[in-house]
């Protein structure tokens, strides 16, 4: 379901969906796991819904009570309610949104306990003072940074993503108790990999992957570092992954203080002082590890590293396309930008002259580019446990094909409490201490077995629940897993977009109802009378004595147990109305839809160019964009993006302003539109002013190029 509020009847359906099985491949016996049992047969996990608007969903937390947090890279904090099953607005955080920026990534504070310590962590783009398009300039996009000149026309593009903790209370985010903890640099105006994750161990240290900051999208495919004098250094990763005095394209491990800043743990890979690094630095040579997660038992890390975009090798640049998954147990370095493992090296290459060198040593590897601010000798690489591309690996056949978006998942922690009580939700003690693998372009779950180092078994984990896209995963405190899937469109909302959780319901377990909502009208002027229905309930067990509970304000209080009320809103707003639905057995579910009262939804639409359209990288497209509203339009309030599509995800390229323009589409170099799938996407976004609440709305169109 999309978020367009419109008048006319809104259906969401699927807030819980019953999914049969298919049986796991068994994991091969082996030490630790010697008498691991089948895994559970066909039906017996349910996939429930929570949230299917959940803006453009980045990462999430799950609170000690059950309650969910999760972010959204425009700056928006989402909480999801466990009892009434409510989702509501925590907080808003003005962030930067040029390229992949904005809201990265929260974490709770490893002493959160929602009474003594209400503390989380968020991890976002400051807006600061950078540049920023002129709708006026119609043939200049100020917010670009240019990627040729001196370092002075670089320095504005100049920023930061900020590490900063703050007050969770009473459901609100509080923004004005934030307290500072780590600024990571960043060259602004050009894409891409600058997100990141955060973890805890067991020490209290704060643990943060940062992406190497690098645009990938003129190097052939293989490896940025482009080192030539007046060309933008965001094009070469020597100067971030490869840099032990920078704190990009790594894995940092701090120690926050109370008060905000940080020190020092022992154990990282350079000790403090040591001429030429930064000591926050634990491991080094990623590009972009966009999920990390720790072992409770031993605080190893699990790192993803997404793949650059090369489908096959050349022998003269290097191998293909690799994506990983490694166990970082002590400092190290996984070779980014000069080996892709430490047995696949790359050449050297002169971007001046077009020319290839030898193969870097992945044994001892130097950094010789002008932008290297660290040591020339770096440490040698390591090699990960899993490494594959984007046709069938020899040695890890279990993954399949297809892209290459790797997603390092958190390992279960088995619980018999959670297993017992009224309708337990906790997965079965066979996964215990399995880590999970998950891949956001093949859109499946792993479960990793490792022994003594290698990687043992690879088994599917849940193979016929639906997971579009997932961006995060976490078990909650409850032995379920919760998802964030971030579904099949480009930065923006799309309709695959959802919260959902994962339970474990078992061979005689009873299955959370199926709640369907409808509402006419859902926009108009106060007093607004809408009339509710729950037509389309349905419960997987076949129970029909099914009990309603309607919430109409998103207060948390019931306002009515009838199957299909009405409600009449006397005061302008936007609320999510909420339906939940209880089965005899006291499982339930809920599903919710937008009502605004007093300002109604602006309509997005593009005449030019249109869904389909041809095109040819490199071709300048006019676009054209059309906006309805029930109040004045200002047209500087659009803005515009072209993502590079890119299997089932995109880079975005750039984001100009108004409802006219023209964008140049940028070239891909290595890449073969005739045989990848490629494509440019435009997106189109507008949000009203002059009335609360603000509305928001999307449109995208998706180009087809000819070859």
């Amino acid at each position: 379901m999309t978020h367009l509020l419109r008048s006319g009847f809104v259906a969401a359906t699927g807030a819980a969906l019953c999914l049969p099985l298919l049986a796991a491949t068994t994991a091969t016996a082996h030490e630790g796991h010697d008498d691991t049992p089948p895994p559970p047969p066909a039906g017996q996990f349910q996939k429930v819904t929570l949230n299917d608007r959940p803006g453009e969903p980045m990462d999430l937390a799950v609170l000690p009570d059950g309650d969910v947090l999760h972010t959204t890279r425009a700056g928006t904090i989402w909480h999801n309610d466990a009892q009434t099953g409510v989702n509501s607005i925590a907080g808003k955080i003005p962030v930067y949104l040029h390229d992949e920026e904005g809201l990265q990534s929260i974490a709770l504070d490893p002493e959160y306990d929602g009474k003594s310590n209400k503390w989380i962590y968020l991890y976002y783009s400051p807006p600061l003072d950078t540049p920023a398009d002129d709708p006026s300039t119609a043939s200049i996009n100020e917010g670009d940074a240019p990627e040729n000149g001196t370092a002075a026309d670089f320095e504005p593009y100049k920023g930061f993503l900020r590490v900063s903790k703050f007050r969770y209370s009473d459901g609100r985010v509080e923004l004005g108790s934030e307290r500072e903890v780590i600024d990571v640099p960043v060259d602004r105006g050009l894409c891409c990999h600058v997100g990141g994750d955060i973890v805890f161990d067991s020490a209290g240290n704060l643990i943060l992957s940062t992406g190497d900051d690098t645009n990938p999208f003129q190097s052939d495919g293989f490896v940025p570092i482009d080192e030539r004098a007046d060309r933008n250094p965001a094009f070469d990763a020597q100067r971030t992954a490869a840099n032990t005095n920078d704190l990009r394209g790594k894995i940092l491990r701090i120690t926050p203080r109370a008060g905000g800043g940080y020190t020092i743990p022992e154990g990282n890979l350079f000790a403090p002082g040591t001429a030429g690094t930064r000591p926050e630095i634990y491991s080094m040579g990623w590009r972009n590890p966009f999920r990390i997660e720790i072992d409770p038992d031993t605080d190893d890390l699990w790192v993803a590293d997404y793949s650059p975009d090369a489908r096959t090798a050349n022998p003269d640049r290097g191998p293909a396309g690799h994506g990983k998954w490694a166990v970082v147990d002590e400092p190290g370095n996984y070779g980014w930008p000069y080996c892709a493992t430490a047995e696949l090296p790359y050449n050297d290459y002169d971007f001046e002259t077009g020319t290839s060198g030898p193969k870097f040593d992945c044994a001892a590897p130097v950094n010789e580019s002008p932008h290297n601010t660290g040591l020339r000798e770096l440490p040698p690489v390591e090699q990960p446990e899993i490494w594959y591309t984007y046709g069938l690996s020899e040695e890890f056949p279990d993954l399949g094909t297809g892209g290459i978006g790797p997603m390092a998942g958190p390992a279960y922690q088995f619980d018999r409490r959670a297993t017992t009580g009224k309708n337990p939700v906790a997965w079965p003690e066979r996964y215990d201490d399995t880590p999970l693998f998950y891949e956001w372009t093949r859109d499946w779950v792993k479960g990793i077995h490792v022994d003594d180092g290698e990687v043992a078994a690879i088994e599917d984990v849940v193979p016929d629940i639906v997971t579009d896209n997932p961006v995060d995963m976490e078990f909650g405190p409850d032995g379920a897993l919760y998802v964030l899937e971030y579904g099949d469109g480009y930065f923006a909302e799309n309709p695959d977009a959802q919260l959902s959780r994962v339970d474990f319901v078992g061979p005689t377990g009873n299955h959370s109802p199926v709640p369907a909502i409808e509402a006419e009208p859902t926009a108009g002027k106060a007093p607004l009378t809408v009339s509710f229905s729950s037509d389309g309930t349905t419960d997987p067990d076949g129970d029909t004595r099914l009990r309603y509970a309607w919430d109409f304000d998103g207060n948390g209080t019931v306002d009515s147990r009838s199957p299909d009320p009405s409600h009449t809103y006397t005061r302008d707003g936007s609320y999510r109305a909420t339906l939940t639905v209880t089965d005899r057995g006291g499982r339930r579910a809920s599903a919710d839809v937008d009502i605004v009262v007093g300002n109604q939804a602006p309509v997005v639409e593009f005449v030019t160019p249109v869904d389909g359209q041809a095109f040819a990288f490199g071709d300048t497209v006019a676009y054209e964009v059309t906006v309805s509203d029930d109040q004045q339009v200002d047209c500087s309030r659009v803005t515009v993006t072209y993502v590079l599509g890119h299997d089932t995800h995109g880079h975005p390229q750039t984001t100009t302003s108004g409802c006219t323009g023209s964008i140049t589409t940028t070239v891909p170099e290595g890449h073969d539109p005739a045989t990848e799938d490629l494509a440019a996407v435009f997106v189109a976004e507008y949000t009203d002013a002059g009335s609360e609440p603000a509305l928001t709305d999307y449109a995208e169109v998706v180009l087809e190029p000819t070859g």
